[in-house]
């Protein structure tokens, strides 16, 4: 058995930070160098929520600094280099991970849970607007939800907004198994076809055995962190989809694909995988930037309050006044501390970027200001605001650093 590595909080931070792309070099800002975070990252998260911008291009913006979003779009739907895919959550995925998101396609809706139930039962019932959305497709995709008739026998029943949106419904469920994909989109608007017109000719189809598709994302997974707890990978890119995780670290340990871990504050066993070692020894070079409150360095709050003592929750969803620093928070990381809040609002129709508040972390100095404002005017060009303006919510040391 491999002698565990011993890290201080300082070097698994760094790790971890170095592994994400946030210190050292940045990648290129083109094609290839947004190809080279995203074989990294592996996923982004899609969320609708616009503040600034869509949260997939600022986790990108952390990392290159300011590059084209279109070239996403290229990417998506002229390279078919990535696709949409339910990864921890909705996300764009890598084509070249097919065959590990083929996993849950071949199972879904898998499990005895009451959900996973009444997803089948309601599947059973309903194979003619099933057909009927295949068949559709087939003649005349890709479409828009609008362009299928609603033939459901049973409607979906809900508590939430999905409730009797049969053919909406319909389409998430053969997107889970794979028989439909987002062929494209038309504003927020999903186009779907079918998978053989809107994967590229070269993605590869065979079905990998279980196993080794939990081999490849574990350590997809593990890469990706940089140092990492089983529950860490468990949480991380396809969450909760790595059955029997616990043979394959041990199968990999013994491989000397990953390497064990001591990480200072605890007793937890801890993992490296070998292709990140070399990161351990190279020279610590820093930066400052901010994260998307979706950043895939902070996405599992558990490992973040772990190594960096951050307790970070989004308040979007809190009512008002028990909002505790505001509506949408982005995380300040400089260097390999996560050192505060910032709570900005992109005012589109003045092309002005206002920062509502900035929550420094206890003893965070306000010499941190000048590297900050510097961030937050990147994030200002990337969000094409021609301007700048403080409220009342940014501390008194910080103002005349951070103003431009």
């Amino acid at each position: 058995m491999s002698r565990p590595l011993t890290l201080s909080l300082t070097s698994a931070r760094r790790l971890a930070v170095t592994c994400q792309h946030l210190a050292g070099p940045r990648p290129g800002n083109d094609l290839d160098g947004l190809r080279q975070v995203l074989r990294t990252l592996r996923c982004l998260q899609l969320d609708p929520v616009n503040v600034v911008a869509r949260s997939h291009l600022l986790v990108l913006w952390s990392r290159v600094g300011g590059y084209d979003p279109d070239d996403v779009d290229v990417l998506l739907w002229r390279e078919r280099w990535l696709f949409e895919y339910w990864a921890h959550a909705a996300s764009i995925v890598l084509a070249e991970d097919y065959p590990i998101h083929q996993v849950m396609m071949r199972v879904y809706p898998a499990g005895e849970s009451r959900y996973a139930q009444q997803v089948r039962d309601w599947l059973a019932a309903n194979d003619a607007l099933r057909q009927h959305v295949l068949d559709r497709l087939r003649e005349k995709g890709p479409l828009p939800v609008g362009g299928f008739d609603d033939l459901a026998a049973v409607a979906w029943r809900s508590s939430g907004w999905t409730h009797g949106r049969n053919v909406e419904r319909m389409l998430d469920f053969l997107w889970f198994q794979g028989h439909v994909m987002v062929a494209g989109r038309e504003g927020r608007t999903r186009l779907w076809d079918l998978p053989e017109r809107g994967l590229p000719q070269w993605a590869e189809l065979e079905p990998l055995p279980r196993e080794e598709a939990v081999t490849r994302a574990a350590e997809h997974a593990l890469r990706a962190l940089g140092v990492a707890r089983a529950a860490d990978i468990e949480r991380h890119f396809i969450r909760s989809r790595y059955p029997g995780l616990s043979e394959v670290l041990s199968d990999l340990e013994a491989s000397g694909r990953v390497v064990p871990a001591e990480v200072e504050g605890g007793d937890e066993r801890w993992y490296v995988h070998r292709d990140v070692l070399g990161l351990l020894e190279r020279d610590w070079k820093p930066r400052t930037t901010l994260l998307s409150p979706f950043d895939n360095l902070i996405c599992d709050r558990e490992r973040t309050e772990r190594l960096w003592g951050f307790v970070f929750r989004t308040e979007m969803y809190v009512p008002k006044a028990k909002r505790q620093y505001g509506h949408y928070i982005m995380p300040i990381l400089h260097g390999d501390r996560l050192v505060g809040r910032l709570v900005p609002r992109l005012d589109r129709r003045r092309a002005r970027l206002e920062i509502e508040g900035l929550f420094p972390e206890p003893g965070t100095s306000a010499d941190t200001a000048t590297a900050v404002g510097r961030a937050v005017a990147e994030l200002a060009t990337f969000a094409r605001a021609r301007e700048i303006a403080y409220g009342d919510k940014v501390p008194d040391p910080w103002r005349a650093a951070l103003s431009p």
